[in-house]
């Protein structure tokens, strides 16, 4: 079988077999956490959006620049489309052993002191890689999860990773920026449709969270997808259709 790596995935166009993709880099991973992770599997792209094991993640960060900025914290939140299991939630501040900018600090409010006495994300990532085990990864704007999390990995494992992700931010860009704004539109002042999390939810009737907490954030995003689904797709819809 020819063998993709994780970066040759990271930046393709073309969605792979989750599950037989996760097989085959079982059998390469060098380190025992990666290797339990995609032995769980992934579920098959004929799924059913009801049956779907989700986790909404979000990450805060150093910046948005993936070659020289880090993750500060982490938030996870299972779900599926009827329900979400906050009891299971889990938020962690990690060490990015980097220097953070005050203009970061104002955004996500996480203090130097608090970074300086975190743990490195190498002591967390067996319980962040256990949670995330068989499951869709929801994200709004899957670059900066998907892709400070492999470089994190890189960095620390000379290993990237790869995972299915359900992008909210995408599905909202589906549907509202399809078709670009004629020019009559663009001469009279028209803006395309903000596809932020905090604006995606307004049209949703979804209540406002205050944004740039990880937890708080993954939890927006969990209830964005359940509204998305409800109002544009079915429960026997398969993740296929919205996955990447």
């Amino acid at each position: 079988m020819f063998y993709l790596r994780p970066q040759d995935i990271q930046h393709s166009e073309q969605v792979p077999l989750w599950p037989e993709l996760f097989g085959e880099l079982a059998r390469h991973a060098r380190d025992y956490r990666l290797e339990r992770f995609y032995r769980a599997g992934a579920v098959d792209a004929t799924t059913p959006l009801a049956q779907v094991p989700f986790v909404a993640m979000d990450f805060e960060t150093t910046g948005l620049n993936q070659k020289k900025d880090a993750i500060v914290s982490i938030g996870l939140v299972p779900f599926n489309v009827q329900r979400i299991r906050c009891k299971e939630a889990r938020h962690w501040i990690v060490n990015p052993h980097k220097p953070m900018a005050d203009e970061a600090v104002v955004i996500h409010g996480i203090t130097h002191s608090e970074v300086q006495s975190a743990p490195d994300l190498l002591l967390v990532l067996d319980e962040l890689l256990t949670a995330l085990a068989g499951c869709v990864v929801v994200v709004h704007h899957k670059d900066i999860e998907r892709g400070f999390l492999a470089a994190a990995l890189k960095a620390r494992l000379n290993e990237s990773i790869v995972f299915p992700v359900v992008d909210t931010m995408e599905l909202e860009a589906r549907l509202h920026r399809a078709r670009p704004l004629g020019l009559w539109s663009r001469l009279r002042g028209k803006k395309p449709v903000s596809i932020r999390l905090a604006d995606s939810r307004d049209r949703y009737h979804l209540p406002f969270y205050q944004p740039h907490h990880a937890l708080t954030d993954a939890l927006a995003t969990a209830e964005l997808l359940q509204a998305q689904i409800a109002h544009h797709y079915s429960p026997d819809t398969p993740i296929g259709d919205i996955w990447g």
